[in-house]
């Protein structure tokens, strides 16, 4: 058996993702590591970054974004088959370049790939989620926030990424362009295994998650107004939950730049300058109480692509 671990990105470490210690988080149970690197900005130094991970199993593919091709997101999912079809192995891990692995995990990963090696009614595995949200000590588990997500799958053609990268599903004589369609697809057969992805994309300097932010707008064809603030506010992060866990090793020296404490909201007081995000709206926070009285926790009428199975 063979795993490929792999991304995709650019201007990635402009915008400070962990794309380090992303990538070093599962190598010690890939056999390849792929990443399709877009076409950076000048002064962005995501290449030089991934080069000075000294590991042999790491193959970069240069690529081009072409946001007009693939409005609405759909390059992310692009980029991602761009380097989906160049790894080898016979499950393939996906990570997102603000995605990380705990090692504790690594070993229930490795584990089921080999038990359902020849189980070919399986096509995936489903992972959860700790959406770490201002700093390192919150995260963020309100409506919005997904808590499980296809990223383990089988090596096989017909899977493809999906919408704007967030899932994967199988696509049939797929026309390379449609990430969005949904009518001549299926959803994959999925097992949930006990393994978290630790997802730092919302733990940023408040200036540069803003620059994230613009980014992201771009590619989801959304318009980003001059009159938007130079800096992100995250909202009150008192009021979120306490993370008590230990973060991945890799992390560690990445955790040790964060200085930006003083520019966060440690109260439970909204005091906005945008728009509400979902999570921070009246009637899902009541959702969301009701979620964590009566359901253990668990999102009601969630997002699901994919069918869960028996082994």
């Amino acid at each position: 058996m063979t795993i490929s671990g792999f991304s995709m990105g650019r201007n990635v470490s402009k915008l400070y993702y962990p794309i380090k210690a992303s990538i070093e988080s599962i190598l010690p149970i890939v056999d390849e590591f792929v990443f399709a690197l877009g076409d950076n900005d000048k002064d962005d130094s995501t290449e030089a970054i991934i080069k000075s991970i000294k590991s042999d199993k790491l193959k970069i593919i240069r690529t081009k974004w072409d946001l007009e091709k693939y409005p609405n997101g759909m390059e992310n999912a692009h980029q991602t088959d761009i380097a989906k079809s160049h790894c080898k192995g016979d499950w393939l891990i996906y990570l997102q370049a603000d995605e990380v692995i705990h090692e504790n995990y690594l070993d229930n990963i490795k584990s089921a790939c080999e038990i359902h090696l020849e189980n070919k009614h399986i096509d995936a595995f489903l992972l959860k989620y700790m959406h770490f949200f201002g700093d390192y000590n919150h995260y963020n588990d309100g409506r919005g926030w997904y808590q499980n997500e296809i990223r383990i799958i089988r090596n096989d053609s017909e899977i493809h990424s999906f919408q704007s990268a967030q899932s994967f599903r199988r696509i049939p004589d797929f026309d390379g362009l449609s990430y969005r369609k949904k009518e001549g697809t299926s959803k994959l057969n999925v097992i949930p295994i006990n393994a978290f992805v630790y997802h730092y994309g919302w733990v940023r300097p408040p200036q540069l998650m803003q620059k994230k932010k613009i980014a992201l707008d771009k590619i989801h064809s959304h318009n980003s107004s001059e009159t938007d603030p130079n800096i992100f506010n995250y909202g009150p992060i008192g009021c979120l939950p306490k993370f008590k866990g230990t973060h991945p090793k890799v992390m560690k020296d990445w955790i040790e730049q964060f200085n930006w404490k003083d520019q966060l909201n440690y109260g439970c007081e909204y005091q906005l300058n945008r728009l509400p995000m979902k999570h921070e709206k009246l009637e899902y926070r009541m959702l969301r109480w009701i979620e964590k009285t009566f359901n253990r926790g668990i999102h009601l009428f969630p997002f699901t692509n994919w069918n869960i199975v028996k082994p």
